[in-house]
């Protein structure tokens, strides 16, 4: 591990500067000294889509921050099957501390990027920094607000509002080039047609009729069946039925 002492960074590790989890997420709760402490246990890792991160009931011996990518958490039933429950994004903690083992499966749905921790590790920073606990903490009660606002989604929305919601989500976390000004988003969809309609909870036919009529409508444009572009978010945020989606 590289680390670099001066007076902008006042010994922050090098691959800690720029990265997301210290800016925005449970990282920038520490202190620098607790910064390397805890960077000295890191392995950053390159996960491709397609591939588990953990199993359901599976043992927990680490957890990660995402640096980049997603990650398609899901529930599975004794017959084998599932039920997609959430996405993160960069920088969400992939983990639930206090556990030993893990109620969830994780799976990367595009390429990923990871910093990972030992369990150890994590658990004597929480220990040592009661922010780091607290970061860690508020990020799981801000996990159970979105959770309780997609009840509401999925409950009480038409399926125009659903498909509406479910991509200004995406927008809102995967391009982070949005630019406040101009409102405007692109992003490549990261769930097939056949996810994003087990997630919202209708069919197939019913998610592309929706997208076929928010492109007809110009509130977004579809490039190659999964490159999205969003001219204005507000106009999409009006399709949303009143409930606005996960803000970054």
């Amino acid at each position: 591990m590289t680390v670099r002492q001066d007076i902008h960074t006042s010994g922050i590790p090098v691959l800690c500067l720029s990265c997301e989890a210290r800016r925005r997420g449970v990282c920038g709760a520490l202190d620098p000294d607790n910064l390397v402490g805890l960077a000295k246990t890191c392995s950053r890792r390159q996960i491709e889509s397609g591939v588990e991160l953990i199993g359901d009931a599976q043992a927990v011996d680490s957890y990660s921050n995402v640096l980049s990518g997603v990650v398609k958490l899901t529930k599975s039933l004794s017959d084998g099957r599932q039920q997609i429950v959430g996405l993160q994004f960069a920088p969400d903690f992939v983990g639930r501390p206090f556990k030993v083992e893990s109620s969830i499966n994780a799976e990367a749905v595009t390429a990923v990027t990871l910093c990972s921790f030992p369990r150890a590790a994590v658990e004597r920073m929480m220990k040592k920094s009661p922010e780091f606990e607290h970061r860690l903490l508020k990020q799981t009660l801000n996990e159970l607000d979105e959770a309780r606002e997609w009840m509401v989604t999925l409950g009480r929305k038409t399926a125009s509002e659903k498909v509406a919601s479910f991509l200004l989500m995406i927008a809102r976390n995967m391009d982070s080039s949005v630019d406040p000004a101009a409102r405007s988003a692109s992003f490549d969809l990261p769930l097939t047609r056949a996810e994003i309609s087990d997630f919202l909870g209708i069919t197939n036919e019913t998610v592309t009729r929706q997208l076929t009529r928010l492109r007809a409508d110009g509130v977004i444009r579809i490039e190659n069946t999964r490159h999205v572009m969003v001219d204005s978010m507000s106009r999409l945020e009006q399709r949303c039925g009143g409930l606005g989606a996960r803000q970054p």
